[in-house]
């Protein structure tokens, strides 16, 4: 009943007060017969928060379905078209679906959408593959948490070398970063490529890449509150010794780091930011800062105590919930200025205006965050 009472005061809010803009979604969805049922997921409660089964589009006859929604004006609103699940989302002729349709709410406006064709459960091509040797670790498990595989990237030469030990970046949201097969949407972050590529160079020095798979519970797991917790316990204490003692690992935390992307994003920076004993890096990339009920900027202007030994690499793009981000980005970077971190030095800001929320555009600015936490140049 409280959610209820919610949503009807938000919607008072936009409707009444003069800021809202009346939105309504069109599909022409011409290959389907009116009896079958059609949803939209997006980027927010009203489409549901991604889930691809929990807001049916209204059928109006003749292939056409509709749905209205109210947003406040300047809001940017993502959104995909599915028949129940992501395996039958609105794709091409080939299979492949769609990227996220984006629109930015600057009045009361219609958008008109035609699909023809469905994923149904269709393997689209796949571009890709992995590069180099990449190990996995079957359903690590630890309690209250579901298990989870672990991947692990060697660098060039590691079996040439067996007096040599690495640093290690661990990544979260593992199956989408080495393989297009596993990750979500077919495309990969190609960080093994990356890596190999940098390392071969001497651009970057070689370094051990750990992939954590996400789970079901992912934006529990990744975000404050308890369930977060035990995800980063489960990393310091489960998934860190494991690759120190299967691997030449350096282990001391100047040699160690943590990266990942939207959620992500903020877990790696919570877990550097919690714990500099064990790591002195991160990658944040598009990273979920401040945003709804999420504010880690709280916790990090709350801090009292000594400056912390980190080196930050935050980024984002511009395009659509990159654009969300945004405020939030820019009052962590405040944040850390206040603690006396400098930029250029302490931490590093890239943005990237024409970038979505998208696993390629993450894999896009990997090599400024590689060079910057693992370069070789002096």
């Amino acid at each position: 009943m409280k959610k209820t009472f919610l949503f009807l005061f938000v919607l008072f809010d936009v409707c009444f007060c003069g800021i809202g803009a009346k939105v309504t979604i069109e599909v022409h969805a011409l290959s389907t017969d009116d009896s079958v049922k059609i949803y939209i997921a997006g980027n927010n409660v009203q489409m549901g928060s991604w889930r691809p089964d929990h807001v049916q589009m209204d059928c109006a006859g003749g292939h056409l379905r509709r749905k209205s929604f109210y947003f406040k004006k300047g809001e940017n609103i993502e959104y995909k078209i599915t028949r129940g699940s992501w395996d039958n989302e609105a794709a091409d002729e080939n299979g492949r679906p769609f990227q996220n349709s984006v629109l930015q709410v600057r009045g009361d406006t219609t958008v008109v959408d035609t699909v023809l064709y469905w994923k149904e459960g269709r393997t689209a091509p796949v571009e890709g593959g992995i590069a180099g040797d990449v190990r996995t670790h079957r359903s690590i498990e630890s309690d209250g948490l579901q298990p989870r595989d672990v991947v692990v990237w060697l660098p060039p030469g590691y079996d040439e070398e067996p007096e040599r030990r690495y640093p290690v970046l661990y990544m979260h949201d593992g199956q989408n970063i080495f393989d297009p097969h596993t990750a979500a949407f077919k495309v990969d972050w190609r960080i093994d490529e990356t890596a190999d590529s940098l390392i071969r160079a001497g651009v970057i020095e070689p370094l051990i890449i750990v992939g954590i798979y996400n789970t079901a519970q992912r934006s529990r797991e990744y975000t404050p509150g308890p369930l977060g917790d035990r995800y980063r316990d489960f990393v310091i204490r489960v998934a860190k010794p494991l690759i120190d003692r299967t691997y030449r690992s350096k282990q001391g935390p100047e040699y160690t780091a943590v990266g990942g992307s939207s959620a992500g994003g903020i877990v790696a920076f919570m877990l550097a930011w919690e714990h500099p004993e064990v790591f002195s890096k991160a990658i944040c990339m598009s990273s979920a800062f401040k945003i709804e009920d999420i504010d880690y900027v709280r916790q990090v202007r709350a801090y009292r105590g000594e400056k912390k030994n980190l080196r930050l690499y935050i980024d984002n793009g511009g395009i659509g919930l990159e654009a969300r981000l945004q405020p939030g980005i820019d009052a962590m970077l405040a944040a850390l200025e206040e603690k006396g971190f400098q930029r250029g030095v302490d931490y590093f800001w890239v943005k990237d205006r024409d970038a979505r929320h998208f696993e390629a555009a993450w894999g896009k600015r990997m090599p400024a965050a590689l060079k910057l936490l693992f370069g070789t140049a002096k």
